[in-house]
């Protein structure tokens, strides 16, 4: 199949771009600066040469928009908002005007949209929308208005001949330096790893393993469309999840944080504590009713093997990581 990612340079594209190509596909990028064989040049907003590769493709996954991972200032905010949407009805726009259509729209969402909660987890029947939570930072609803807009520019895209699904995805943990488990991981390493803010908040993760495989299950079933949840099936809360870790790493003792000191490491890191302290308990409802099998459903299984990836690669590179 021929297979278009919009944004697909980050980690999650890299993922899908390393195990779709492994799996024979012909995979085309979508990025703002070109450098490898197989990327095209677009803006994320406006019709270009770039919409030739959507017009007879099978199937688009469109992963465009500003990382999460900085300071949650009004502005950042607003470029998250513009870069998602844009790019969303810039997708939608090429599809539309496509002699043949792609078959398939994948359209990455978030398992933000869903509400802080601790009592009871979150799928796509009865998940409870976020944006009017007590008790939390008022900017946290923003972030839910950025999901629902976000998945609205796609089902307003007049694509009658494509079928469309929004991958409301947790967080997707692979080795590749500079992804959200690198992070952590460094964290353990420093003696950080410890229970944040009490550390009761869930974690909802998946492995990279099968978020490549829910992609190819969801290409392959024509029954499904609209928002489908990528998590693995059993979250945890904070504290067990990067106790988990440090077990996996060989560091038994990971130092607790404050609210106020993950404010502090937060802006060091030069990223927001909505990332650390909002509960995130979502399930794949979807996909388990749909027969969909996780390689990894555990998180200490999915650690576990990180970590030895990990390792190995520090190994095979004479790195420092090859060891506790």
């Amino acid at each position: 199949m021929k297979i278009v990612i919009p944004g697909g340079t980050g980690q999650v594209g890299t993922v899908l771009k390393r195990a779709l190509g492994a799996a024979g596909h012909e995979v085309v990028i979508l990025t703002r600066r070109p450098e490898r064989e197989g990327e095209i040049q677009w803006d994320g907003k406006t019709p270009g040469p770039w919409t030739a590769a959507v017009d007879g493709s099978d199937v688009v996954v469109n992963l465009a928009g500003r990382s999460v991972s900085c300071r949650y200032t009004a502005a950042n905010l607003r470029e998250m908002m513009d870069s998602r949407v844009d790019s969303t009805r810039a997708v939608g726009a090429a599809i539309a005007a496509a002699v043949r259509p792609p078959r398939l729209w994948l359209q990455m969402s978030t398992a933000t949209v869903y509400a802080h909660r601790f009592d009871a987890p979150n799928d796509e029947a009865t998940g409870v929308i976020g944006g009017s939570e007590t008790g939390v930072p008022d900017y946290w609803a923003y972030s839910v208005e950025i999901a629902e807009s976000w998945e609205r520019a796609q089902q307003e895209a007049e694509t009658p001949a494509t079928r469309k699904v929004a991958l409301r995805s947790a967080m997707v943990m692979s080795p590749d330096p500079g992804g959200v488990f690198a992070v952590l991981l460094g964290l353990v390493r420093l003696g950080l790893g410890g229970p944040v803010g009490g550390g009761a908040q869930y974690v909802s993760w998946i492995h990279e393993s099968d978020f490549v495989r829910a992609v190819e299950f969801l290409m392959a079933r024509e029954d499904i469309s609209g928002p489908v949840n990528l998590a693995a099936p059993h979250p945890l809360p904070q504290r067990a999840f990067m106790r988990t870790l440090r077990s996996a790493w060989g560091v038994p003792v990971g130092l607790p944080a404050t609210r106020w000191m993950a404010g502090l490491g937060a802006f060091a890191l030069r990223s927001d504590t909505e990332l650390l302290l909002k509960s995130r308990r979502v399930v794949p409802g979807r996909l388990t009713q749909a027969g969909f099998d996780f390689r990894y459903p555990q998180w200490p299984q999915a650690a576990d093997e990180l970590v030895h990836r990990t390792r190995a690669r520090a190994r095979a590179g004479g790195g420092p990581l090859a060891r506790p």
